[in-house]
């Protein structure tokens, strides 16, 4: 299916729909897909962002849940929606899940590492987790702990460079 929908876009109207099944054999399957597909072409969530926040995110089906959660984290957002995204996906931290605990703390930090001010909330929120979460929490915390911290000294170098640059410029 996600050859198909690749080849012809218009089929991801087809996994959203079964994404809403009644069957939730069907729903795993088509989140699944259509989470496979847009890791490869994020732009194809763009008309379903409404269903995915205010519906698909809902849904108590973990499963789902599971292929929801990095969908979210791929749709571009207001200020407003990304703030309804985040508490969905701190939610999310709180399923039964390990699972759902882990793919939701990894979407926060792929929000986080697209806004600079979503950032210390995200971190901290991480921090938190990997004291108190599971051990599958705890050793994908401390990856994205080491990869933001990989962002932040990068961020620091570039700084110094502009600075340094300034001033040669200014003499």
């Amino acid at each position: 299916m996600v050859a198909r929908v690749l080849d012809a876009p218009s089929l991801i109207d087809v996994l959203f729909s079964g994404m809403r099944s009644g069957d939730p054999l069907v729903r795993t399957r088509y989140a699944d897909a259509a989470e496979k597909v847009t890791v490869l072409r994020p732009e194809y969530l763009r008309p379903y962002k409404n269903v995915l926040i205010e519906t698909l995110a809902r849904t108590e089906q973990q499963e789902v849940r599971w292929h929801v959660a990095p969908m979210l984290a791929r749709l571009p957002l207001t200020t407003a929606e990304q703030k309804a995204v985040v508490d969905i996906l701190l939610a999310y931290t709180g399923d039964r899940s390990s699972i759902g605990k882990t793919l939701a703390m990894q979407a926060l930090a792929d929000l986080a590492m697209r806004s600079r001010e979503l950032r210390p909330f995200v971190l901290q929120n991480i921090r938190e987790l990997v004291v108190i979460g599971t051990p599958a929490m705890r050793a994908r915390g401390r990856k994205l702990l080491a990869q933001f911290g990989r962002l932040d000294a990068r961020s620091r170098r570039t700084r110094r460079k502009r600075i340094a640059f300034s001033t040669k410029a200014r003499r």
